[in-house]
């Protein structure tokens, strides 16, 4: 078992959510259980996942929960393009969460690798 409260991209995943939230609170109410609420159940599938995982028995197990967070990531990577195309967010906002989103798979997937090694 590991301690998810260690893992830095927990750590990194729990800040993203709550930018991630902050930016959907600016969203129209019409918006507000459509797009907006599927990008927070991203945001928070993530490091959920992660701690999940983190408190299963086996390194196979921690292996699924952290592919789950990485699909979560590009599903939320996806929300992110949709709210810039249909202008929720702007060119700024865009650029912001993207940088961290991409840093946040990578760091996942690099966790992934260093689980099968």
């Amino acid at each position: 078992m590991h301690n998810f409260r260690e893992l830095k991209v927990w750590k990194i995943s729990i800040q993203f959510s709550k930018l991630i939230f902050t930016t959907i609170k600016a969203f129209p109410t019409e918006h507000k259980f459509g797009i907006a609420n599927q990008m927070f159940r991203s945001a928070v599938s993530i490091p959920s996942n992660i701690a999940e995982g983190c408190g299963r028995k086996s390194d196979n197990e921690l292996k699924q929960f952290i592919s789950i967070s990485i699909g979560s990531a590009f599903e939320l990577e996806t929300q992110i393009v949709i709210a810039k195309e249909v202008d929720l967010i702007n060119e700024e906002q865009y650029e912001i969460l993207e940088t961290q989103i991409k840093e946040i798979q990578r760091m996942l997937t690099g966790f992934l690798k260093s689980l099968s090694t």
